[in-house]
């Protein structure tokens, strides 16, 4: 995640992530992507059902649940060993989180065990009694996706009045008082949708949004050629730091994130060299510390049938599963040679990539998205849309 009001707006200073010593156990949520041990957040998807049959799709959901996910004993025990191994945050998933009826139960039994609870969800089965069920149980946040306003949204989510429901969901949630925010994946279909996004941050008084670039994985795979092109993706990119910035100058501040991919972290300061330097420099310490694409390190993923992944994305290579052994046991094992590689990728990207002047602030950017189009997982990412000037 490259926090855009973090860096461009000056919101996170790094000696904020000093002050408590990087340890993940200890920082607040807004400053874990700075931690130094890099305790991976785990993104479990609890379930493969859903409501909604969404065209970019990475986890390819159906409209009911599989047979094989885990059940609840299972789930607890996957939460207690994620509570010992130092798992700072859960992110429930799916499918859609909401359709499996022990989400609350299992929420709830993480944040017992000092895990912070988060989910990611279309928004449409929350409820005002949902919501006060969330809030109960001490959940941290809830993030809602939506691609676009009414007609682009429900296109995209394959479900008409999916939006209409999405922002009831928004509003059971503020009433409730649990903290919700925005998600948005970014293709050429909704590109021009995003001015819209940001109205309804204002509108709405929601605190916080991610803007998702196109993973070409699960049901993503047939978007390849809608993604947008460099050029494109770099107009995304300053529209939403002006956005951003224009809130936060008018004393409405948003917490604005763009997440998978890294190559925006340099953009956002070369950009800032030429409008203040001074505030570049910090942003270059921030950005060291963050490391960039974390995929097999700070971040992980648990399916619904127990298996173990780098990224919620990587679903077609698994590392082993809970059900045979843990997943700090899996996450810790040096010996499969993928996962020893991912834990210090700098080392074995090629092409552009190894070269790179941004490769320790970078990480190498997203290797899925690599692999996908080259079938080389090491390859240059595609979507990094830096010129060779600016990476020399």
């Amino acid at each position: 995640m490259i926090g855009i009001s973090k860096l461009y707006c000056g919101s996170v200073e790094p000696s904020d992530a000093l002050r408590y010593g990087r340890d993940s156990s200890k920082l607040p949520s807004h400053l874990l992507q700075f931690s130094r041990d890099k305790k991976p957040v785990v993104v479990w998807n609890i379930t493969r059902g859903c409501n909604l049959k969404c065209i970019h799709c990475y986890a390819q959901a159906k409209d009911h649940s599989d047979s094989s996910d885990l059940s609840t004993e299972e789930g607890k025990g996957l939460i207690d060993d994620l509570a010992r191994f130092g798992v700072p945050v859960i992110l429930f998933s799916g499918g859609e989180p909401m359709v499996r009826k022990d989400l609350p139960e299992l929420a709830a039994y993480a944040v017992e065990k000092g895990v912070r609870a988060v989910i990611s969800t279309n928004g449409t089965l929350i409820t005002e009694k949902a919501a006060r069920t969330l809030k109960k149980i001490g959940l941290s946040y809830v993030g809602i996706s939506l691609d676009g306003m009414e007609e682009v949204n429900d296109k995209f989510r394959g479900v008409k009045g999916a939006f209409k429901l999405a922002l009831a969901g928004i509003r059971n949630c503020q009433a409730a008082g649990i903290k919700v925010g925005l998600r948005f994946t970014i293709n050429k279909f909704n590109v021009e949708e995003m001015p819209g996004i940001f109205d309804l941050l204002e509108k709405m008084e929601i605190p916080r949004a991610c803007f998702y670039h196109l993973v070409y994985a699960g049901r993503g795979c047939t978007l390849v050629n809608d993604d947008l092109n460099h050029e494109e993706t770099r107009s995304a990119v300053d529209m939403i730091m002006d956005r951003t910035r224009h809130l936060y100058d008018q004393g409405k501040p948003k917490e604005i994130l763009t997440v998978d991919n890294h190559a925006d972290g340099p953009y956002v300061y070369m950009r800032l060299q030429r409008e203040d330097p001074e505030r570049a420099k910090e942003v270059l310490e921030l950005l060291k510390m963050n490391e960039g694409n974390n995929s097999g390190r700070g971040i992980g993923c648990v399916s619904w049938d127990g298996e173990v992944y780098a990224d919620q994305f990587w679903r077609h290579y698994s590392f082993g599963n809970i059900r045979n052994r843990k997943f700090s046991e899996i996450w810790t094992d040096l010996s499969e040679p993928l996962m020893s590689q991912l834990k210090e990728k700098k080392k074995h990207v090629k092409g552009r990539c190894a070269r790179c002047r941004w490769l320790d602030i970078c990480g190498g950017n997203f290797r899925v998205r690599a692999e996908a189009v080259t079938g080389d997982v090491w390859a240059p990412d595609p979507a990094c849309y830096l010129t060779d000037d600016e990476i020399q």
